[in-house]
Protein backbone atom coordinates (compact mmCIF):
# COMPACT_ATOMS: atom_id res chain seq x y z
CA UNK A 1 0.00 0.00 0.00
CA UNK A 2 2.98 2.32 0.38
CA UNK A 3 3.36 2.13 -3.41
CA UNK A 4 -0.37 2.52 -4.07
CA UNK A 5 -1.01 5.60 -1.94
CA UNK A 6 0.17 8.68 -3.80
CA UNK A 7 0.20 6.93 -7.17
CA UNK A 8 -3.29 5.50 -7.71
CA UNK A 9 -6.78 6.77 -7.14
CA UNK A 10 -8.64 4.85 -4.40
CA UNK A 11 -12.26 3.70 -4.37
CA UNK A 12 -14.08 2.29 -1.33
CA UNK A 13 -17.58 0.93 -1.94
CA UNK A 14 -19.65 -0.42 0.94
CA UNK A 15 -22.64 -2.48 -0.16
CA UNK A 16 -24.70 -1.70 2.90
CA UNK A 17 -26.21 -4.78 4.64
CA UNK A 18 -25.03 -7.26 1.97
CA UNK A 19 -24.75 -10.78 3.39
CA UNK A 20 -21.87 -13.04 2.42
CA UNK A 21 -24.07 -16.05 1.69
CA UNK A 22 -26.27 -14.05 -0.68
CA UNK A 23 -23.29 -12.44 -2.42
CA UNK A 24 -21.46 -15.76 -2.82
CA UNK A 25 -24.50 -17.57 -4.20
CA UNK A 26 -25.29 -14.72 -6.61
CA UNK A 27 -21.73 -14.79 -7.96
CA UNK A 28 -21.79 -18.59 -8.34
CA UNK A 29 -25.14 -18.42 -10.14
CA UNK A 30 -23.89 -15.80 -12.61
CA UNK A 31 -26.19 -13.04 -11.36
CA UNK A 32 -23.38 -10.54 -10.74
CA UNK A 33 -21.09 -10.79 -13.80
CA UNK A 34 -19.70 -7.26 -13.57
CA UNK A 35 -18.57 -7.73 -9.99
CA UNK A 36 -17.37 -11.30 -10.60
CA UNK A 37 -15.14 -10.06 -13.41
CA UNK A 38 -13.05 -8.22 -10.82
CA UNK A 39 -13.28 -10.57 -7.84
CA UNK A 40 -10.06 -12.55 -7.35
CA UNK A 41 -10.89 -16.00 -8.70
CA UNK A 42 -14.41 -14.79 -9.43
CA UNK A 43 -15.47 -15.26 -5.80
CA UNK A 44 -15.95 -13.11 -2.72
CA UNK A 45 -13.65 -13.50 0.27
CA UNK A 46 -15.46 -14.35 3.48
CA UNK A 47 -14.68 -11.85 6.23
CA UNK A 48 -16.00 -10.66 9.58
CA UNK A 49 -17.48 -7.16 9.84
CA UNK A 50 -15.86 -4.70 12.27
CA UNK A 51 -19.33 -3.66 13.48
CA UNK A 52 -22.91 -4.92 13.43
CA UNK A 53 -24.48 -1.75 12.02
CA UNK A 54 -23.55 1.06 9.66
CA UNK A 55 -22.26 3.70 12.06
CA UNK A 56 -20.03 1.44 14.12
CA UNK A 57 -18.68 -0.43 11.12
CA UNK A 58 -17.80 2.68 9.13
CA UNK A 59 -16.15 4.37 12.10
CA UNK A 60 -13.93 1.29 12.34
CA UNK A 61 -13.22 1.12 8.60
CA UNK A 62 -12.37 4.81 8.45
CA UNK A 63 -9.86 4.14 11.24
CA UNK A 64 -8.21 1.47 9.07
CA UNK A 65 -10.05 -1.61 10.38
CA UNK A 66 -11.55 -3.14 7.25
CA UNK A 67 -13.47 -6.43 7.56
CA UNK A 68 -11.20 -9.13 8.99
CA UNK A 69 -10.48 -12.40 7.11
CA UNK A 70 -12.52 -15.25 8.58
CA UNK A 71 -9.45 -17.50 8.90
CA UNK A 72 -7.27 -17.33 12.07
CA UNK A 73 -4.90 -14.36 12.18
CA UNK A 74 -3.26 -12.05 12.83
CA UNK A 75 -3.94 -10.43 9.45
CA UNK A 76 -1.84 -7.44 8.33
CA UNK A 77 -3.97 -4.45 7.40
CA UNK A 78 -3.87 -2.31 4.27
CA UNK A 79 -4.10 0.95 6.25
CA UNK A 80 -3.41 1.71 9.89
CA UNK A 81 -3.11 4.73 12.15
CA UNK A 82 0.29 4.93 13.81
CA UNK A 83 -0.23 2.99 17.03
CA UNK A 84 2.45 1.55 19.29
CA UNK A 85 2.19 -2.20 19.68
CA UNK A 86 -0.21 -2.79 16.77
CA UNK A 87 0.03 -6.46 15.79
CA UNK A 88 -1.65 -5.94 12.41
CA UNK A 89 0.55 -3.10 11.15
CA UNK A 90 3.09 -4.64 8.77
CA UNK A 91 5.86 -3.23 6.52
CA UNK A 92 3.43 -3.21 3.57
CA UNK A 93 0.76 -1.33 5.56
CA UNK A 94 0.30 2.34 4.73
CA UNK A 95 0.52 4.14 8.08
CA UNK A 96 -1.12 7.51 8.66
CA UNK A 97 -0.70 10.01 11.50
CA UNK A 98 -4.25 11.39 11.53
CA UNK A 99 -7.15 9.99 13.58
CA UNK A 100 -8.76 8.50 10.47
CA UNK A 101 -7.88 7.18 7.02
CA UNK A 102 -9.84 9.89 5.25
CA UNK A 103 -7.79 12.63 6.87
CA UNK A 104 -4.62 10.65 6.28
CA UNK A 105 -5.29 10.45 2.55
CA UNK A 106 -6.16 14.15 2.46
CA UNK A 107 -2.80 14.89 4.10
CA UNK A 108 -1.17 12.75 1.42
CA UNK A 109 -2.65 14.97 -1.29
CA UNK A 110 -5.91 13.22 -2.09
CA UNK A 111 -9.23 14.94 -2.64
CA UNK A 112 -11.69 13.00 -0.48
CA UNK A 113 -15.31 12.61 -1.57
CA UNK A 114 -18.21 10.89 0.23
CA UNK A 115 -21.37 9.84 -1.59
CA UNK A 116 -23.72 8.87 1.21
CA UNK A 117 -26.56 6.39 1.08
CA UNK A 118 -28.25 5.30 4.31
CA UNK A 119 -29.39 7.69 7.03
CA UNK A 120 -26.06 7.90 8.86
CA UNK A 121 -24.81 9.93 5.87
CA UNK A 122 -27.81 12.18 5.26
CA UNK A 123 -26.45 15.24 7.16
CA UNK A 124 -29.98 16.02 8.37
CA UNK A 125 -28.97 15.97 12.01
CA UNK A 126 -25.83 16.04 14.12
CA UNK A 127 -25.33 12.26 13.98
CA UNK A 128 -25.92 12.15 10.23
CA UNK A 129 -23.08 14.63 9.75
CA UNK A 130 -20.33 12.78 11.65
CA UNK A 131 -19.21 10.35 8.93
CA UNK A 132 -19.61 12.75 5.98
CA UNK A 133 -17.78 15.37 8.05
CA UNK A 134 -14.56 13.39 7.71
CA UNK A 135 -14.43 14.22 3.99
CA UNK A 136 -13.46 17.37 2.13
CA UNK A 137 -16.52 16.97 -0.09
CA UNK A 138 -19.71 15.07 0.74
CA UNK A 139 -23.06 14.61 -0.92
CA UNK A 140 -26.43 13.19 0.06
CA UNK A 141 -29.91 13.72 -1.28
CA UNK A 142 -33.16 11.74 -0.99
CA UNK A 143 -32.54 10.09 -4.36
CA UNK A 144 -29.47 8.39 -2.79
CA UNK A 145 -31.47 6.97 0.11
CA UNK A 146 -32.95 3.60 0.95
CA UNK A 147 -36.45 4.39 -0.34
CA UNK A 148 -35.31 5.19 -3.88
CA UNK A 149 -35.39 2.30 -6.38
CA UNK A 150 -32.75 4.11 -8.46
CA UNK A 151 -30.46 5.23 -5.63
CA UNK A 152 -27.29 3.69 -7.05
CA UNK A 153 -27.78 5.25 -10.48
CA UNK A 154 -28.23 8.64 -8.80
CA UNK A 155 -25.03 8.16 -6.82
CA UNK A 156 -23.09 7.29 -9.97
CA UNK A 157 -24.37 10.40 -11.73
CA UNK A 158 -23.10 12.51 -8.84
CA UNK A 159 -19.76 10.68 -8.90
CA UNK A 160 -19.41 11.56 -12.58
CA UNK A 161 -20.04 15.21 -11.76
CA UNK A 162 -17.46 15.17 -8.95
CA UNK A 163 -14.79 13.59 -11.13
CA UNK A 164 -15.48 15.99 -13.99
CA UNK A 165 -14.76 18.96 -11.71
CA UNK A 166 -11.48 17.54 -10.36
CA UNK A 167 -8.17 18.44 -12.01
CA UNK A 168 -6.73 15.34 -13.63
CA UNK A 169 -3.47 15.58 -11.72
CA UNK A 170 -5.26 15.52 -8.34
CA UNK A 171 -5.51 12.09 -6.72
CA UNK A 172 -9.00 11.03 -5.64
CA UNK A 173 -10.34 8.97 -2.76
CA UNK A 174 -13.99 8.25 -3.51
CA UNK A 175 -16.21 6.55 -0.95
CA UNK A 176 -19.68 5.30 -1.93
CA UNK A 177 -22.14 3.90 0.60
CA UNK A 178 -24.59 1.93 -1.55
CA UNK A 179 -28.03 1.94 0.04
CA UNK A 180 -29.79 -0.23 -2.56
CA UNK A 181 -29.34 -3.49 -0.61
CA UNK A 182 -30.78 -2.05 2.59
CA UNK A 183 -34.42 -2.52 3.50
CA UNK A 184 -36.77 -1.64 1.85
CA UNK A 185 -35.59 -3.58 -1.19
CA UNK A 186 -38.82 -5.30 -2.28
CA UNK A 187 -39.11 -2.96 -5.27
CA UNK A 188 -36.09 -4.57 -6.96
CA UNK A 189 -38.19 -7.68 -7.70
CA UNK A 190 -40.46 -7.26 -10.75
CA UNK A 191 -44.12 -7.45 -9.84
CA UNK A 192 -43.50 -7.22 -6.09
CA UNK A 193 -45.55 -4.91 -3.89
CA UNK A 194 -44.89 -3.29 -0.53
CA UNK A 195 -47.21 -5.87 1.04
CA UNK A 196 -44.89 -8.67 -0.11
CA UNK A 197 -42.16 -7.24 2.11
CA UNK A 198 -38.38 -7.68 2.05
CA UNK A 199 -36.86 -11.16 1.79
CA UNK A 200 -33.59 -12.84 0.96
CA UNK A 201 -34.83 -13.00 -2.64
CA UNK A 202 -35.40 -9.24 -2.83
CA UNK A 203 -32.00 -8.69 -1.15
CA UNK A 204 -30.49 -10.83 -3.91
CA UNK A 205 -32.43 -8.95 -6.59
CA UNK A 206 -31.09 -5.66 -5.20
CA UNK A 207 -27.54 -6.97 -5.55
CA UNK A 208 -28.20 -7.96 -9.16
CA UNK A 209 -29.53 -4.44 -9.75
CA UNK A 210 -26.34 -2.90 -8.33
CA UNK A 211 -24.23 -5.21 -10.49
CA UNK A 212 -25.94 -3.98 -13.65
CA UNK A 213 -24.68 -0.47 -12.95
CA UNK A 214 -21.39 -0.86 -11.06
CA UNK A 215 -19.34 -1.25 -14.25
CA UNK A 216 -20.09 2.40 -14.97
CA UNK A 217 -18.57 3.38 -11.61
CA UNK A 218 -15.51 1.20 -12.23
CA UNK A 219 -15.02 2.73 -15.69
CA UNK A 220 -15.27 6.21 -14.22
CA UNK A 221 -12.64 5.49 -11.57
CA UNK A 222 -10.17 3.98 -14.03
CA UNK A 223 -10.53 6.70 -16.65
CA UNK A 224 -8.00 9.05 -15.02
CA UNK A 225 -5.35 6.56 -13.87
CA UNK A 226 -5.14 3.16 -12.26
CA UNK A 227 -7.47 2.79 -9.28
CA UNK A 228 -7.20 0.58 -6.22
CA UNK A 229 -10.72 -0.55 -5.35
CA UNK A 230 -12.13 -2.06 -2.16
CA UNK A 231 -15.67 -3.43 -2.39
CA UNK A 232 -17.23 -4.96 0.69
CA UNK A 233 -20.21 -5.02 3.00
CA UNK A 234 -20.23 -3.13 6.26
CA UNK A 235 -22.43 -5.79 7.90
CA UNK A 236 -25.13 -8.27 6.92
CA UNK A 237 -28.75 -8.35 7.94
CA UNK A 238 -31.16 -11.03 9.12
CA UNK A 239 -34.31 -12.00 7.28
CA UNK A 240 -35.92 -14.22 9.88
CA UNK A 241 -32.73 -16.19 10.63
CA UNK A 242 -33.33 -17.96 13.94
CA UNK A 243 -36.20 -15.54 14.48
CA UNK A 244 -34.05 -12.43 13.96
CA UNK A 245 -34.76 -9.55 11.62
CA UNK A 246 -32.43 -6.66 10.85
CA UNK A 247 -28.96 -5.98 12.23
CA UNK A 248 -27.17 -4.52 15.26
CA UNK A 249 -27.31 -8.06 16.63
CA UNK A 250 -24.63 -10.73 17.11
CA UNK A 251 -25.89 -13.20 14.52
CA UNK A 252 -23.58 -14.87 11.93
CA UNK A 253 -25.78 -13.48 9.14
CA UNK A 254 -24.81 -10.01 10.35
CA UNK A 255 -21.14 -10.56 11.16
CA UNK A 256 -20.20 -12.54 8.02
CA UNK A 257 -19.65 -10.27 5.01
CA UNK A 258 -18.23 -10.38 1.47
CA UNK A 259 -14.98 -8.55 0.70
CA UNK A 260 -12.68 -7.96 -2.26
CA UNK A 261 -9.92 -5.59 -3.27
CA UNK A 262 -8.41 -5.29 -6.73
CA UNK A 263 -6.95 -2.86 -9.25
CA UNK A 264 -9.01 -1.18 -11.95
CA UNK A 265 -6.63 -0.82 -14.87
CA UNK A 266 -6.44 2.57 -16.55
CA UNK A 267 -7.67 2.62 -20.13
CA UNK A 268 -6.71 5.50 -22.39
CA UNK A 269 -9.78 7.01 -24.08
CA UNK A 270 -10.22 6.39 -27.80
CA UNK A 271 -8.84 9.13 -30.02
Amino acid sequence: MNEVVGRDDILLVTLDTLRHDVAAAAAADGLTPHLARHLPGGAWEERHAPGSFTYASHQAMFAGFLPTPATPGPHPRLFAARFDGSETTAPRTWVFDTPDLVGGLAAAGYHTVCLGGVGFFNKRGALGGVLPGLFQESHWEPSFGVTSPTSFEAQIRRAEQCVAQLPNEKRLFLFVNVSALHQPNWFHTPGATRADGDTLDTHRAALAHVDRHIGRLFDLMSARRRCFAIVCSDHGTAYGDDGHTGHRIGHPAVWTVPYAHFFLTHQEPDA
